[in-house]
């Protein structure tokens, strides 16, 4: 794909890769994603603002065939998918300077081996003049590495936000055209990567109040041209209170928990709270990432296995640990054949979260009319929890 202009002397460069399915070996995209750089000619220079993944180097360089000079390449972020190209750009343009927050110059050099003299350093609220066009550096550390920055266009009131306000969606179209499709994008991509410090994000968004931003450019996924939406998101995926739900993430092997998890789904229904079930069998994960953002309680459906939890379900509860989610009830359900620690096992995997343990409910073998009816009682404990708390 060619250069495409946003603005007079403002264009995209980058890539779309509409076949990669995996991120990190870890998180899945279902829609593919986009490696997106921004190139901006002011009156006296030049900048790059990212690169792409390595893989897709060469697009790049040739997006850059007809720019006779880059004097300056920033780096929000030092991750691969963003420096991984500066290289091969440094090649070609030798006299670039890499514009970096202090905290990224290091990783830098110890990720992609660049010579320590090509570095420009730029403070919290340092400005750049390209001559007829300023660039303001703001520091967004944890968003969502720790040397992690965007970039405000001053004349044309654009950020560059890097990861912030991003999401995987590989598309031909430069700006959002489908909001409903790209906001549960950006949720799953901030689930999957922001959830974790949504205590320094809210601070990060704090500092943006200041700015009048009228187009966010991320790094991945389309441009926001009213932008408005996806931060008024953010602040509620960040700070706003969990929801009226619960997330059961659950697995079974031979219906006893299955049956457990049917019984509670059906309870709680009748209670007025909504349920969010998820087959680890058969799971998107990332689906799952996404409703914890808004979840109140979390309820894990486990059979024991060799004494303890269920791998698929060890799995769940230590994502859920990893991604900090606002959840503040927590269950287990399940069931067992001779006896295990199934229950302290996986308490003892989640560590950062701040939850009330509410009542477990295990039975032995298939579930009894006790079992059940323990069920009824901790769909009546949850509700009236979400009550007293003002979930919605």
């Amino acid at each position: 794909m060619h250069r495409r202009k946003i603005k007079e002397k403002i264009h995209w460069l980058g890539a779309v890769d509409w076949d990669r399915r995996l991120f990190d070996s870890l998180i899945p995209l279902p829609d593919g994603t986009t490696y997106n750089a921004y190139l901006v000619e002011g009156s006296e220079k030049t900048v790059l603002l990212d690169t792409v993944d390595p893989p897709m180097t060469d697009r790049l360089m040739a997006q850059l065939a007809g720019v006779s000079r880059i004097d300056y390449i920033v780096s929000h972020h030092a991750e691969q998918d963003h420096s991984g190209a500066i290289p091969r750009v440094l090649e070609q343009f030798p006299e670039a300077k890499i514009v970096v927050s202090p905290k990224a110059k290091g990783m830098l050099i110890d990720l992609l081996r660049i010579p320590e003299n090509a570095f420009v350093i730029m403070q919290d609220g340092e400005t750049l003049s390209l001559g007829d066009k300023t660039l303001k550096s703001i520091h967004t550390p944890w968003v969502h590495w720790p040397e992690t920055m965007v970039t405000y266009l001053e004349e044309d009131r654009i950020l560059f936000s890097c990861d912030f306000f991003g999401s995987h969606i590989a598309t031909a179209d430069l700006f959002v055209t489908d909001q409903g499709r790209v906001y549960e994008a950006a949720k799953r991509y901030f689930a999957e990567i922001m959830m974790p410090f949504r205590s320094v994000i809210a601070k990060n968004m704090e500092k943006l109040k200041e700015y009048d931003i009228q187009m966010i450019a991320p790094s991945h996924g389309q441009i926001y041209d009213r932008p408005v939406w996806i931060m008024d998101a953010y602040r509620d995926w960040v700070t706003g209170a969990p929801r009226n739900l619960v997330v059961l993430p659950f697995v079974s092997m031979h219906d006893s928990t299955r049956q457990l998890v049917d019984h509670l789904v059906s309870a709680l229904v009748e209670h007025g709270v909504r349920v969010e079930l998820f087959n680890l069998a058969v799971t998107d994960i990332g689906k799952l990432a996404m409703a914890l953002v808004d979840a109140a309680t979390i309820v894990v459906g486990v059979p024991t296995v060799l004494a303890g939890p269920h791998p698929l379900a060890a799995y769940a509860t230590l994502l859920a640990n990893a991604l900090r989610p606002k959840t503040q009830f927590l269950s287990i359900i399940g069931s067992y054949g001779w006896g295990g620690k199934t229950v302290e096992t996986l308490a003892g995997m989640i560590p950062n979260l701040k939850v009330e343990v509410l009542e477990t409910v295990l039975c032995k073998g298939v579930p009894s009319e006790n079992d059940f009816k323990a069920l009824d009682r901790l769909a009546r404990t949850i509700a009236q929890k979400h009550r007293e708390n003002g979930f919605k």
